[in-house]
């Protein structure tokens, strides 16, 4: 049986040993089995509308017309967002967005391009 542990990245269980290296074959993530006991377990995956997972310096698009709080602006269907940072909270991207400025996002809304 496998008793190798789950890729820290996307947590594939299909990962497999290259030398003193695991490798995940999904996104091709390599790690060694040493750093897998340094990560901490309270890392929250991110995924976007279609399931993908997004991590910081990602670049997305917004899949729905979203209304701006305390504003008349409204986010268009396919807005570009480059360079997200992900962060803790019920909206969990932060991002600069051109013409509007700061904005926090749910990753629920966009799509990774």
């Amino acid at each position: 049986m496998n008793d190798l542990p789950n890729c820290p990245k996307c947590h594939s269980e299909y990962t497999y040993e290259d030398g003193n290296l695991l490798v995940c074959p999904e996104c091709a993530h390599e790690w060694t089995l040493e750093s897998v006991e340094d990560t901490s377990e309270d890392t929250k995956i991110v995924k976007d509308a279609n399931g993908n997972v997004l991590n910081d310096g990602d670049s997305v698009s917004i899949i729905k017309d979203l209304k701006v709080k305390g504003s008349s602006s409204v986010l268009k269907i396919g807005t570009k967002v480059k360079s997200i940072r992900l962060v803790d909270g019920d909206h969990n991207i932060d991002c600069k967005i051109d013409g509007f400025g700061e904005m926090k996002l749910k990753s629920e809304f966009v799509k990774k391009i």
